[in-house]
């Protein structure tokens, strides 16, 4: 008889593994995919938080990378914008206010092939699946999204102490 503690202390070992392998490579696969555009990771994160989270001020933008207002964000959003990538304008219900919008054509049309052919190797997984699966599986990145973000927030508000 299998002991089932320790089938599950394993399979939770299995799953942390495997965690930190998926992490590690969408990590080099985000840098792999900025490169093939000539942008650096930082830009392509930028880029993607604009889409799915819609315009952004500087400092609202700064914030969701984590970057400094100022300085690095405005380095990034000239080479952004310079790329095409980017547009600035000013706010309609207050016009002292810039929003940056990512220009969606632009970057599918230097990254829309890269996550095309990623996204087509998905789906052809996706069609083993029941939907059952792909439910648990949807909920399951979810949790994992909001864990990472979370975890994300708190760090940049406690930076750990090195000795």
């Amino acid at each position: 008889m299998v002991d089932s503690t320790s089938s599950r202390a394993e399979a939770i070992a299995d799953h942390g593994e495997a965690m930190r392998s998926f992490m590690a490579h969408a990590v080099l696969f985000q840098d792999a995919v900025a490169r093939s555009a000539g942008l650096n990771g930082t830009d392509l994160q930028a880029l993607g938080l604009l889409l799915s989270e819609g315009p952004a001020t500087p400092g609202e933008l700064a914030a969701r990378t984590g970057l400094t207002a100022g300085g690095a964000i405005t380095t990034m959003l000239d080479r952004l914008e310079r790329g095409g990538f980017v547009t600035r304008s000013r706010d309609a219900a207050d016009r002292r206010r810039v929003l940056v919008s990512a220009v969606p054509e632009a970057v599918f049309a230097e990254v829309g092939p890269v996550y095309g052919a990623v996204a087509s190797r998905w789906n052809d997984y996706l069609d083993t699946l029941s939907e059952e699966q792909i439910r648990f599986a949807t909920e399951f990145l979810e949790r994992a999204a909001a864990f990472n973000r979370d975890e994300t927030d708190r760090l940049r508000r406690e930076p750990r102490e090195r000795s």
